[in-house]
């Protein structure tokens, strides 16, 4: 999903930042979105998918209980002087409690008493959150905590937030309701979310805030509205202040600024990709699902789509293969992605055929669009 900003259409103060709007798939705005950032608190993400899917998967339970070690009250705790939910020293926490304490509290130490539990140790339990990260598609992110507490190598990207976060919506319905609650309470001591957006009444249900003095203020949101939902992430902002009204600005422009727009129907064929060897010399392609895009209201006209594929495509083909993808730019601006299939079954060549198509591909290479 690599691409530029279009200033034209909007500004932010934020170093990085990119709105997706969830239904269509379409990237709304994008800036320096896969350069790599310390997480601070974003890291809690990741620390919530690897319960997640383990409590999808049955490997435990919202009942577990789990054990607050002196690291982890130390560390993460009361001493520690961070975020913290208040887990009393040698005491045992269901894990329900431990997740709202994470999510609304961005509670350190409920981070660490979880990849204790779940792993033994901190270190062992980041590396199954790098082992989730690779499965679920993030490319640019490594983490070596459960909390987001510095560490000189720990990174991620805007980019891979919002993969990230997406993820999570899909994949964890049951489990992501925890991010709209609006305060927690636990040892008597009520707290209440961190993310701005959750009181501005826009309709936002997550999901977290980051700060570092590497990076600046940051926030991953998302908020639901009219049948839309649209997902933000951005950081390197100045203030606490400057993150809420940026990211709310950029929300609400998402949600006036564009117009759903159907490119193509489920089933259309759009083009051609190049065969070797085949009995005939391209196949046809088809959209995979309709293709609808939101375009921005003043600048249709910029709307343009180009298709790609690995090449040379060898023969035989059978209908319904996905072998290239569509590619639909706004200006410059990479906006969304579809698969595309083959639309119909081709057969291998002749040897006369497949022997000619060898000679072009060492004379002259593949060219491929």
């Amino acid at each position: 999903m690599t691409c530029a900003a279009q200033a034209q259409l909007f500004e932010t103060r934020a170093k990085q930042a990119m709105l997706v709007d969830v239904g269509t798939g379409s990237i709304l705005f994008s800036k320096q979105e896969s350069e790599q950032i310390p997480p601070a608190s974003l890291a809690k993400l990741m620390t919530m998918e690897v319960v997640f899917n383990a409590l999808k998967t049955g490997r435990l339970t919202l009942t577990d209980e789990f054990y607050v070690s002196e690291n982890a009250w130390r560390t993460g705790g009361a001493p520690s002087g961070t975020s913290t939910m208040f887990a009393e020293l040698k005491s045992s926490i269901p894990l329900e409690d431990l997740i709202r304490g994470v999510i609304v509290q961005s509670a350190n130490d409920g981070c660490i008493i979880i990849a204790e539990g779940m792993a033994g140790s901190e270190a062992t339990f980041a590396g199954l959150m790098n082992d989730r990260a690779r499965q679920i598609g993030l490319q640019d992110s490594i983490f070596y905590n459960s909390t987001g507490l510095p560490h000189p190598e720990q990174k991620v990207s805007i980019r891979d937030l919002v993969t990230l976060t997406l993820h999570l919506q899909r994949e964890y319905p049951d489990y992501y309701k925890y991010y709209s609650e609006t305060e927690f309470t636990w040892n008597k001591i009520r707290q209440r979310n961190r993310n701005p957006l959750i009181g501005m009444d826009i309709g936002a249900d997550g999901l977290k805030t980051g700060y570092t003095e590497a990076s600046g203020y940051a926030i991953v949101g998302s908020i639901k509205q009219d049948g839309r939902r649209l997902v933000v992430a951005m950081s390197g902002l100045e203030s606490e202040r400057e993150r809420a009204e940026e990211s709310r600005r950029m929300l609400q422009w998402g949600l006036r600024a564009f117009e759903p727009f159907t490119l193509f129907d489920k089933d259309e064929v759009v083009g051609q990709a190049r065969l070797y060897g085949g009995a005939y010399l391209h196949v046809p392609l088809k959209t995979k699902d309709r293709v609808t895009i939101l375009v921005p209201l003043t600048n249709r006209d910029k709307l343009k789509a180009r298709i790609t594929y690995e090449g040379p495509i060898a023969s035989p083909v059978k209908e319904g293969q996905e072998i290239a993808t569509l590619n639909v730019y706004i200006g410059d601006q990479l906006a969304q992605q579809a698969p595309l299939l083959t639309a119909a079954s081709i057969a291998k060549g002749p040897i006369h055929r497949q022997a000619l198509d060898a000679i072009t591909e060492l004379a002259i290479g593949w060219i491929k669009n």
